[in-house]
């Protein structure tokens, strides 16, 4: 530690700067490899000589400048440093106001640096600088060590989201994302659950705080979740593998040793022959006188040898049932291959089944889009009606407007009479009247015209959301079929496989007992013929008189012990013939085991990419049937409006007429 302050005191005074007293401080201290620099203020000397200092410090491994009101250049600085740091796994910069400048700094030392595994950016501004944080989110996608990001109240848009959203489809080592309290809203929202499914290591997302639909933040949840159940899958299937891995291991040491004690019993038994015959053949000339006492002995030694030929039948006797044995596996191999053939043929019929059924859901789809079209052609007869009713009221002003020119003459011609007495009035009614009839004419003339465009409007989009409302039907149903066969497919090869590897288990364990049967007949048998020979040789000692006999009994016995190393070989070659198929037979069960796991990957991969599109497509048929309803009531609500104003219109005119003062001097009709 004392050589960590010498070190930052000489950098400060190359630098010409004096070195804090704080930063000195926690150099001497320097707990467990953390450098705790929170709330100190740094200068950029200091920044400077901190940053050539952490390029070779290699006791480093969590570094905490939370607070220090780094600015851009300090901030730069130390991360620059950095970059070359091979120990440092935490680095927290909370509180930093790191800007463009950060950003950019920050992206270069993702980048760069491969040790770094968890970094904290809490209550920072990245997000305000679009361009400099899509460069931090570059970096982020080729980095390949960092596993925890916290980014909170870093006043992130959702431009910003889409940014991440591609970072994390790219990104393979990112497991905990904090976006709290920023600014991502609906489309980063959006942007962040479509990169989900491309991203398979990301277990923690939050984004509280965001203004983020509670829809999409379920759809997250259920993401996490099924990265969060891939992840315990994965390591399940790795831990399996392993403890198979040590198994087969163990069993081949097993057999590889097995193997080699059997090869020097047999070679420690030809040494042993060798040196009895050896004896043998020096001590005949002394074991002539005792002949006539050793006939009994000679007796039984001929008992013992047909005891030891008899031992010799029964081993024969396994080696034929081990054949047989051997027949049966084969034949129960072709009983899988016919299965395996039935299997196929069932699966071809299960082919049809689903096309039929395919062909069953495009007749339904038929009779929908049938009486959506029938829904269409009933809205547009409303649109009609509207459009005559529309007329209508036009015809009825244009009536109105002529009505009012023939009183306007007939008051003319009556004001021309009696100009004197009522011109002052008959001008101001006149214009007050003209006043009015234009600006009603020009209400109308508007409303009509943006009546028009609503109901053009209204038609585009409910021909637009009838449309996409039908295609997302079709494929949610094309994907929901397909989805439940694969589903019963996979579940049916893996109930199949599973069944075979309990077989070829239970034919493993019964090869592995006749295979200690036969070697514990194999060592009797060596044992009684050592011991018949040993007892030849003693004989053959004392027998002079009978040495044609004690030839012809050892030629006998080299002849038998030239059957018996024939069987040990032809033994030997079996149990490596069995061990050969025993392996194949390991590797056929890995293969297996291999594929069960990839297809039970495949399957939850594919029931989340199911259950996520489901939980999309009855969202998206929600918000438009909701879409819809606004606008057949919007639809409504400017009928009744338009009715409403026509009979204001209506009873404004007449009322105009019935208390206008040329009412009394018109003629009664």
């Amino acid at each position: 530690m004392e050589e960590l302050r010498r070190s930052y005191s000489r950098l400060c005074k190359e630098s010409g700067a004096e070195p804090q007293e704080g930063v000195l401080q926690q150099l001497h201290e320097l707990p467990r490899g953390r450098l705790d620099l929170a709330t100190q203020s740094l200068t950029v000397d200091t920044c400077r000589a901190l940053g050539k200092l952490l390029q070779k410090e290699a006791l480093l491994t969590q570094l905490v400048l939370s607070d220090c009101m780094l600015s851009e250049e300090g901030a730069t600085l130390l991360l620059q440093g950095l970059c070359t740091n091979t120990t440092v796994r935490f680095l927290d910069l909370k509180g930093n106001n790191l800007r463009a400048a950060g950003a950019e700094a920050l992206g270069k030392l993702l980048r760069q640096s491969k040790s770094i595994q968890s970094l904290t950016l809490e209550w920072n501004n990245l997000g305000t600088w679009e361009d400099a944080f899509a460069t931090f989110c570059r970096a982020l996608a080729s980095n390949g060590s960092l596993q925890q990001l916290d980014l909170r109240n870093n006043q992130i848009s959702h431009k910003g989201a889409e940014e991440l959203a591609l970072a994390l489809k790219s990104n393979a080592s990112l497991q905990q994302l904090d976006l709290r309290w920023n600014n991502i809203g609906l489309l980063g929202g959006r942007a962040l659950v479509n990169c989900l499914p491309s991203n398979r290591t990301l277990w923690r997302l939050e984004l509280a705080g965001n203004s983020v639909p509670g829809d999409i933040l379920r759809a997250v949840e259920q993401a996490m979740d099924h990265n969060q159940d891939r992840q315990t899958t994965f390591r399940e299937n790795q831990a399996r593998a392993h403890v198979l891995s040590k198994e087969m291991r163990h069993l081949r040491e097993e057999k590889s040793k097995q193997f080699l004690d059997l090869m020097e019993t047999i070679d420690k038994q030809r040494e042993e022959m060798a040196r009895s015959s050896r004896a043998s053949a020096a001590r005949v000339g002394q074991l002539q006188e005792a002949l006539n006492e050793r006939h009994s002995i000679i007796n039984a030694l001929k008992a013992k040898l047909q005891m030891a030929e008899a031992t010799l039948a029964l081993s024969e006797q396994k080696a034929q049932d081990l054949g047989e044995l051997l027949a049966t596996a084969e034949q129960e191999q072709r009983s899988l291959v016919q299965r395996q053939a039935k299997e196929h043929r069932l699966e071809q019929q299960e082919a049809a089944e689903r096309e039929s059924k395919l062909l069953r859901d495009l007749s339904a789809a038929n009779e929908k889009n049938l009486l959506l079209q029938s829904q269409v052609d009933e809205l547009e007869r409303k649109v009609k009606s509207l459009q005559e009713q529309l007329f209508l009221t036009r015809q009825e002003l244009t009536n109105t407007s002529a009505e009012l020119k023939m009183r306007a003459v007939q008051a003319e011609e009556r004001l021309d009479l009696e100009k004197k007495r009522s011109r002052q009035s008959l001008e101001d009614s006149e214009q007050l009247r003209f006043k009015e009839v234009e600006h009603m004419t020009r209400h109308l003339e508007e409303s009509e015209k943006a009546m028009q465009e609503r109901v053009q409007r209204l038609e585009a989009a409910r021909l637009s959301l009838e449309e996409e409302l039908s295609r997302v039907k079709a494929v949610a149903l094309n994907e929901r079929g397909q989805a439940e066969e694969e589903l019963i497919k996979a579940k049916n090869q893996v109930r199949l496989e599973e069944q075979r590897l309990a077989h070829l288990e239970e034919k493993l364990r019964l090869l592995a007992q006749a295979r200690d049967e036969a070697q514990s007949t194999c060592l009797q048998q060596k044992q009684t013929v050592a011991d018949a020979q040993a007892r030849a040789s003693q004989l053959g000692q004392q027998v002079e008189g009978l040495r044609r006999r004690l030839k012809e009994l050892q030629q006998e016995l080299s002849n038998k012990d030239q059957e018996r190393v024939a069987e040990v070989t032809r033994v030997r070659v079996e149990l490596q013939e069995q061990n050969g198929r025993l392996q194949a037979e390991l590797t056929a069960q890995e293969a297996l085991k291999e594929k069960a796991a990839a297809l039970e990957r495949q399957l939850k991969v594919m029931a989340s990419d199911h259950r996520e599109a489901l939980l999309d497509r009855e969202s998206e048929n929600a918000c438009l049937r909701e879409k819809l309803r606004l606008k057949e009531a919007e639809i409504t609500r400017i009928r009744d409006e338009e009715a409403q104003r026509a009979s204001f219109l209506q009873n404004a005119v007449l009322a105009y007429v019935q208390g206008s003062p040329l009412r009394a001097l018109s003629p009664q009709k």
